[in-house]
């Protein structure tokens, strides 16, 4: 057996953590996986795996050894897409990740765009609020809302969102219109679990405000339809609540007292050879987002 070939075994008995799920996957017997582990074993010469009656696990040796083999098929990969023309023309699956609500409301209707673009293709999205691992995931390109840590990927800007206290006008004319961000402490405030981190609120010239919401919501649709209802007030990024401030069943306060906006980049691995299949959809979603209004 070539080296390539356990490697590409090894990789993925240590991903499936199991010989039989990797033999499966790979189209190969369980006994032919075990001796080609146990051949890259002796020709590397140190143990790879910790195997019990109910788990095989990676040594440290293993570790650093299954991080190289990951980089090394890549590049293979890369070698050979560039060589079969891959980088040319977009063919395969594209995964796309963005925040739970910016996703469906301004990534998908770019995915679908760039599937009726390049008919051969499939698509794959991720819409969760956290910063999912692309590596690990196997995600193309990231839409992400936020400051970005240092990073091996490209990051293209393509606009910036705002956080925005808002109501309903039927909240206001019965509670009244807070003036400055002290004034929250008598409103009824619902907030998402998914964005509340602390009960302080931050706002521009550092203001801060210690609040205790009655509603705590898990879903940032909860707390904004809270808010549209008449309930109370709520925070939320200003493109969450664009249809209803559009249709006038929320409106903005605060709007002085504002924190500078969030930066959005469309996010990619950065490397030798960007794919065909990438480097359109990058093309594309820059483009319309960097047209789209809410961003801007």
């Amino acid at each position: 057996m070539d080296r390539w070939q356990a490697m590409r075994i090894f990789v993925k008995v240590a991903e499936t953590e199991g010989f039989a799920d990797a033999a499966r996957q790979l189209h190969m017997s369980a006994p032919a996986v075990t001796r080609a582990i146990a051949a890259l074993e002796q020709m590397i010469g140190a143990r790879l795996f910790v195997r019990t009656t109910r788990s095989v696990k990676l040594t440290d040796a293993g570790r650093r050894y299954f991080d190289d083999c990951r980089r090394i098929l890549a590049d293979i990969v890369d070698a050979e897409a560039v060589a079969a023309g891959t980088y040319g023309t977009p063919t395969g699956t594209l995964a796309v990740t963005a925040p739970a609500l910016f996703g469906p409301m301004h990534a998908l209707p770019i995915v679908m765009e760039y599937l009726d673009t390049y008919q051969a293709m499939t698509a794959r999205t991720f819409f969760v609020d956290r910063a999912v691992n692309m590596i690990e995931d196997g995600i193309d390109v990231a839409i992400r809302i936020g400051h970005l840590p240092d990073s091996g990927f490209t990051a293209i800007p393509v606009g910036s969102v705002r956080r925005v206290v808002c109501g309903s006008p039927a909240y206001f004319e019965r509670h009244g219109v807070p003036t400055s961000p002290i004034d929250l402490k008598t409103h009824r405030i619902a907030a998402s679990t998914s964005a509340w981190a602390s009960p302080e609120w931050r706002f521009g010239q550092d203001q801060r405000i210690t609040l205790h919401p009655s509603l705590l919501c898990n879903t940032n649709e909860a707390a904004i339809g809270a808010a549209i209802s008449g309930w109370g007030l709520t925070r939320v990024l200003h493109y969450q609540v664009g249809p209803a401030l559009l249709e006038r069943k929320l409106q903005i306060v605060l709007a002085d007292y504002e924190e500078p906006a969030l930066p959005v980049h469309v996010l990619y691995p950065d490397g030798r050879h960007t794919s065909a299949k990438v480097r359109a959809f990058v093309d594309l979603a820059v483009a319309r987002l960097r047209g789209n209004r809410i961003l801007n």
